[in-house]
């Protein structure tokens, strides 16, 4: 298993943390690779009868590797690799929410983009009270078309709209009062009330809780498949627009569209 993923088992449930917290704990490659790998294993691991999903660090998840993007935009259109980018990150959202066993992201930072996508993505989810919520994508000329299906189940329209359309962030308490949250613990108290939700799944029978969710599943499909979602994510990355905004971002400059 990659240090990008930290591996533990603790009382019949799977810990899995983040560990790039020197890069904010953000989805590069790497890290999308191995938490797709330790999610698998999970599945497979007849020790583990739930998943915690947590991070290393201040931060739960700052999204995207924008750095990894930005070099990426640099590589001719015939060879780039922001489709397969796309449907890496969409694939792994996909594989955790089907995932036939309880999951549960215990966030201890912020989560924010990509990161606040695979809050959505996780069955339940507790955080402190200093985390945030968000999906900045636009800002960056970037679209958040991945995680629409899941934050639209979790806050309904018009918070999703509000999110999506203004980059702006929630604290954890309106998180939880839009539904984003089941719970707002204390720092020293995340990771045991997680655990304590882990064990109240795991006293279901794993057959039943495996058909649980894919009832769950089948009742909440998304109208666009895997492929149609990662496609819809990866095209404008390769705009003029997504290039002059991470271009703003990484000289910590406003975008040009803000200018009056």
């Amino acid at each position: 298993m990659s240090d990008l993923v930290l591996y533990e088992v603790r009382s019949r449930t799977a810990l899995l943390t983040l560990n790039r917290a020197d890069k904010r704990n953000a989805l590069s490659r790497g890290l999308i690779d191995a938490l797709a790998a330790a999610f698998a294993r999970a599945r497979a691991d007849t020790q583990a009868r739930c998943v915690i999903l947590t991070g290393a660090g201040s931060v739960f998840c700052a999204g995207m590797d924008l750095a990894e993007l930005q070099e990426s935009l640099h590589v001719p259109p015939e060879s780039t690799p922001v489709w397969e980018d796309a449907l890496r990150l969409a694939r792994l959202y996909d594989l955790i929410y089907t995932l036939p066993k309880p999951t549960i992201a215990a966030v201890q930072g912020s989560a924010v983009a990509g990161g606040a996508g695979l809050v959505t993505v996780c069955d339940l989810a507790v955080a402190v009270p200093d985390a945030k919520f968000g999906y900045p994508e636009v800002r960056r000329g970037l679209v958040a078309a991945m995680v629409m299906p899941h934050l639209l189940r979790h806050v309904g329209e018009r918070l999703a709209r509000y999110l999506l359309l203004t980059g702006e962030l929630l604290d954890a308490v309106d998180a939880l009062r839009a539904g984003l949250l089941n719970e707002v613990v204390s720092a020293e108290q995340l990771l045991e009330r997680a655990m304590t939700l882990a064990r109240s799944c795991a006293e279901g029978g794993p057959d039943a809780l495996a058909k649980t969710k894919d009832y769950l599943w089948q009742f909440s499909k998304q109208a666009l498949s895997i492929e149609q979602a990662a496609h819809a994510s990866a095209a404008p990355r390769l705009s003029d627009e997504c290039q002059q905004g991470l271009k703003a971002f990484f000289a910590k400059q406003p975008a040009p569209w803000t200018a009056t």
